[in-house]
């Protein structure tokens, strides 16, 4: 039998999915990058569900009487969006950025280096997949946890639509970590010396208008801040700052995290030795 005729048989015999055989190589990226966070979904997508409640059951509990944010919502009800915010935004940064590195120190990347990918395609592919996996996560805590108050949407656009561009941000946020880091200990220095504060600090568990002046002042250079803020004003229809404005900010951040991501990916920084 010639080579001719033997090639088909050795591609049926690939461990190469055939959906990505068949598809351009930035869906083959997209479904890697699913597939990657999908098998472990116990504890890319459980646990910090999990955490998620922990944290609703611990200050709602402790906080509910004492706390009044806005009229006619209970603290509880003010608190999970914000949850379900910071899960999204986290696990989307999470994605990127644990894949790179992993890729990085494996000495993998290579490969995806090698395949005939533009930048943009590459960063899409990565962006799109930790999209996913936010959404995803932020969802699972949204239903863990709305069976605990009678929450309701106000505009459920104002929901998508901060759901998707921030966990789009977070994304390129976290390309732009891995791209940046060489080991591990970078990596979560980035994430626990400005993801995790801006996190935290950008009004999940409080209303900004609860603070002293200089912080409230401090809080709206936080795009984290604008990001939690138009996601709840789609639940209740109330907000610390006009939710377009909260768009626009949002919007303009994730317009530069990407335009940085895309120009080191096309530089090859750190990336090609």
């Amino acid at each position: 039998m010639s080579n001719h005729q033997e090639l088909p048989n050795t591609l049926q015999k690939t461990s190469i999915p055939v959906l990505a055989q068949e598809t351009s190589g930035f869906f083959a990226l997209f479904y890697k990058e699913v597939k990657r966070f999908w098998r472990v979904s116990f504890q890319t997508v459980a646990a910090p569900v999990l955490t998620a409640i922990l944290y609703m059951m611990i200050f709602g509990h402790v906080l509910e009487d004492h706390v009044k944010v806005y009229e006619q919502i209970s603290y509880t009800a003010f608190l999970i969006p914000g949850l379900v915010m910071m899960s999204l935004l986290q696990n989307a940064f999470a994605n990127t950025s644990s894949s790179l590195i992993q890729s990085k120190i494996t000495g993998n990347l290579i490969f995806v280096l090698l395949a005939p990918l533009s930048h943009l395609e590459f960063f899409l592919a990565y962006v799109l997949a930790a999209m996913l996996r936010g959404v995803v996560v932020g969802l699972g805590v949204l239903m863990a946890t709305i069976g605990f108050v009678d929450l309701q949407a106000y505009a459920i656009l104002w929901i998508v639509l901060f759901a998707l561009l921030s966990s789009a941000v977070l994304g390129a946020l976290g390309l732009i970590a891995g791209i940046w880091a060489e080991k591990f200990d970078q990596l979560a220095a980035f994430q626990n010396f400005f993801i995790m504060p801006a996190t935290m600090l950008s009004g999940v568990f409080y209303s900004i208008h609860t603070l002293p002046s200089i912080w409230q002042t401090i809080s709206h250079f936080n795009p984290f801040f604008y990001m939690i803020d138009g996601f709840r004003y789609g639940f209740f229809g109330v907000s610390d700052v006009s939710p377009w404005m909260s768009l626009a900010i949002v919007a303009t951040f994730f317009l530069i995290v990407a335009s940085i991501a895309i120009r080191m990916l096309a530089k090859g920084y750190k990336l090609r030795h």
